[in-house]
């Protein structure tokens, strides 16, 4: 390509690789925090008492109803003496969680009525109902939907670059200006995401079919 800096390819790898991992990092414990607090948002949302429901529902609306961007910006500025690392993955975590919570909510409705009324005929109790019945079955069906939801969260961690946190683009925009070649530098930074991205978006729709059936 005319104008193309191969050099500067070269160059900025070992430091786009290096963002890779804090980005990897970031995806990896941010899609861990989102699925277990959000499996826990969804049973609090089943409460029987109005005083847990309400006030979880009103958080949950009201970070589904914020940009990331924003809860970056706030939670840094609020939680200031912390790592920012340590404040992008909590972040992602509960962002995502709003939405993994409505995927667990989903996948719990859709066991079938007959499951919850044979455990009640053994006599079962409810935290063996849960855990033994109700919950395995419904995760296995929201696993595509929660690997869905992890690759977003892997496409939305440049943002974490807005609170210093060194991941990919955040190498990459700190490249480009220090030697004037955004175009080679963020064209590898977007290759890279692509390269680890695209396969398991695919991997994600082969289990998504195989869970179908």
């Amino acid at each position: 390509m005319n104008g193309f800096d191969w050099n500067a390819v070269g160059e900025s790898l070992p430091l786009l690789l290096e963002g890779f991992r804090v980005t990897l990092l970031a995806t990896v414990l941010g899609t861990l925090v989102a699925a277990v607090l959000g499996l826990v948002v969804a049973m609090a949302g089943r409460a029987p008492s109005r005083f847990v429901t309400i006030p979880v529902r009103a958080v949950t609306e009201f970070v589904r109803s914020t940009p990331l961007l924003v809860q970056l910006v706030g939670a840094a500025a609020l939680f200031n003496t912390v790592e920012p690392l340590y404040i992008g993955i909590a972040v992602l975590g509960v962002h995502y969680a709003a939405y993994t919570s409505e995927v667990y909510r989903a996948g719990i409705d859709g066991v079938p009525k007959g499951q919850w009324e044979a455990c009640r005929a053994l006599s079962l109790s409810p935290r063996r109902t849960w855990q033994a019945v109700i919950l395995p079955q419904a995760v296995r069906n929201v696993l595509p939907a929660l690997g869905n939801y992890a690759i977003s969260m892997f496409k939305e961690t440049p943002f974490l670059a807005v609170i210093t946190v060194q991941e990919m683009v955040f190498e990459a925009r700190k490249y480009g200006a220090d030697n004037f070649a955004y175009t080679e530098v963020f064209t590898l930074a977007g290759l890279i995401f692509l390269v680890a991205s695209y396969p398991t978006s695919l991997l994600m729709r082969k289990l998504e079919k195989r869970l179908g059936h």
